[in-house]
């Protein structure tokens, strides 16, 4: 402990992770000091989800215009599309929402000190920390937490690094929209901002190195991959690419499919972990391709030295780096506690969305269960019907023996909105059975979960609306 019994917490990142564990350490009485090498925030506010999730709802809005299922009675016109402006609105809702949730709370708190610089560790006690106005400083901890992120990667493809290429960072300040846009990766950031450009108006290509969501169900993947060609935005899987060139102005991609041209090349295959400057090989803390190594406490393989976020080999979402950074603070403060996964929701943000939590199918198999599977299609859920929009499905897996709930898999317009339920009834241990039970809002895409169990043990399709 320090000299005055007050524990003393460097906290090295200012983004979710790193915040969540500044603030709740504080909370419970110790005195930290957060060191910033760049801009406050981090990843999710600055460069990630907030100005994606601009862009794709500013892409929403411009497709719903132009198409949608009520043209005949409601008439669609193409907008004209100000990429300048729609920057300039995507920035300032960035400043004022870092000013208000980062660094505000942060200039405010009088158990914060703050220090921007890079942070480098000298021992498991002690970090240097070269300051931006070119100082160094030796700051001494009694426990640390690094929450340092990390950054888009980028595939060791032959000429790439001669190109202007963009990644999920750069493409989010284009100030102009390319004609020709490829983008290289099948995962959820690349399929987000796919069809993000594509519905303002950029042709787009997506090259998979197998099938989009090659991680997912299968069915998923082939949904979107569907949803996409409707939108006329192309995908080529199992294509890779062996070189690139850049000539008058203009990407020339030389794959297994083809030779590929196009204005603007995105590269999103994946984030490497920023971690390299830290010394951690130098005080024992092991990695594994960078990503830092955590217990189910977020203690690294060095006491004392915690760790969370997209830094460590956890899923790569702000609310589970937000939920690893507070537990740790407990941790790291006396308490005891666990970052529990088992019902960890993702969602992508295209149209359909894409929402999941806990085991598919082949997971559930693989981990010696006996399963019993359920597919819903969307046809069968009166919102849906409404909307005019039945593309999609939802799937719920559950172990045959108990009837118990084990995953839970969506594609629907409002997926995101829909799976906390699911996530709720997973950790509760709610059988199908149960949630079918259950009384659910009508013509709500959540009624969906509850039409989905029925199907357990009855035809959906025989039902009457609102049928309990």
């Amino acid at each position: 402990m320090s000299d005055n019994k007050t524990p003393h917490i460097a906290v090295i990142g200012s983004g979710g992770a790193a915040m969540a564990a500044a603030l709740k350490a504080a909370e419970r009485g110790a005195r930290i000091t957060l060191i910033e090498r760049g801009t406050i925030g981090g990843t999710c506010v600055n460069v990630g989800c907030v100005p994606s999730k601009i862009m794709i709802r500013a892409a929403h809005i411009a497709h719903q215009r132009k198409e949608s299922p009520f043209d005949e009675g409601l008439s669609a016109h193409a907008p004209v599309v100000d990429r300048a402006k729609l920057l300039q609105l995507q920035q300032e809702r960035v400043d004022e929402l870092r000013d208000a949730k980062y660094q505000r709370i942060l200039r405010d708190h009088p158990g914060i000190t703050v220090l921007n610089g890079e942070a480098r560790f000298l021992d498991a006690h002690h970090l240097a920390v070269r300051l931006n106005e070119g100082d160094e400083q030796s700051v001494r901890f009694d426990c640390a937490f690094i929450g340092t992120g990390a950054r888009p990667a980028v595939p060791p493809l032959p000429g790439l690094a001669e190109t202007p290429y963009l990644t999920s960072t750069s493409a989010m300040t284009l100030e102009a929209l390319p004609d020709r846009l490829i983008v290289i990766g099948a995962g959820f950031v690349a399929l987000e901002l796919a069809q993000a450009f594509a519905r303002l108006g950029s042709q787009v290509t997506v090259l998979a190195r197998s099938t989009l969501l090659s991680s997912e169900d299968p069915a998923i993947g082939e949904a979107i991959e569907a949803a996409f060609k409707r939108e006329g935005i192309e995908v080529l899987k199992q294509t890779q690419a062996s070189r690139t060139e850049y000539t008058d102005n203009e990407f020339i991609l030389h794959t297994n499919a083809g030779t590929l041209r196009a204005s603007q090349l995105l590269i999103a295959t994946g984030r490497t972990p920023n971690t390299e400057a830290l010394n951690l090989e130098g005080i024992g803390v092991e990695t594994s391709r960078g990503a830092i190594q955590v217990d189910e406490q977020l203690q690294t393989t060095v006491p004392g030295i915690f760790a969370a976020g997209d830094c460590t080999g956890q899923p790569q979402f702000v609310y589970v780096a937000a939920a690893g950074g507070s537990r740790a603070a407990v941790n790291m403060t006396g308490g005891k506690t666990i970052l529990d996964l088992s019902a960890m929701p993702a969602v992508m943000f295209t149209d359909p969305q894409v929402a999941t939590v806990g085991l598919t199918e082949a997971e559930a198999i693989k981990r010696g269960f006996t399963v019993d599977t359920r597919v819903l299609d969307l046809e069968n859920v009166p919102r849906a019907l409404v909307n005019f929009d039945t593309n999609g499905f939802i799937k719920m897996v559950a172990d045959r023996d108990s009837g118990k709930l084990l995953g839970v898999q969506a594609v629907a317009g409002d997926a995101g909105e829909l799976i906390q339920t699911a996530v709720m009834a997973l950790r509760a241990g709610m059988t199908v059975k149960a949630i079918g039970d259950e009384m659910f809002p009508y013509l709500t895409m959540v009624e969906g979960l509850k039409l989905c169990a029925q199907t357990f043990t009855k035809d959906v399709k025989q039902l009457s609306c609102c049928a309990a």
